[in-house]
């Protein structure tokens, strides 16, 4: 499932900040919701961020008021603004397509302490 391409990832210290980013191929990309997951080794894949065709977004406890989603709809990119970053947050983050199950390649974060 190559639709989806997810960049941004790297290392940075506890405390830093990373932008992601995910360019969907489809030109249609307004249409669905998006998410972001993330899976950190031996762990689940677990849902972190969702932003729905109004603009209406969602976050998972564990990163609620240090990441913003967002979406620019024109470019057909999602993207995942990572502030505050923890060791925790250590993982490969995903975007999905909600609506079509389309999953991205993923891009690795990777929090030092």
């Amino acid at each position: 499932q190559v639709q989806l391409v997810e960049s941004g990832g790297g290392l940075v210290q506890a405390g830093g900040s990373l932008r992601l980013s995910c360019v969907a191929s489809r030109s249609d990309f307004s249409r669905y919701a998006m998410a972001w997951y993330r899976q950190a080794p031996g762990k689940q894949r677990e849902w972190v961020a969702t932003i729905f065709t109004s603009g209406s977004t969602g976050y998972a406890d564990s990163v609620k008021g240090r990441f913003t989603i967002s979406r620019d709809n024109v470019k057909n990119t999602m993207y995942l603004q990572m502030n505050s970053l923890k060791p925790e947050d250590t993982a490969v983050y995903y975007c999905r397509n909600n609506n079509l199950d389309y999953w991205g390649q993923g891009t690795e974060v990777t929090v030092s302490s």
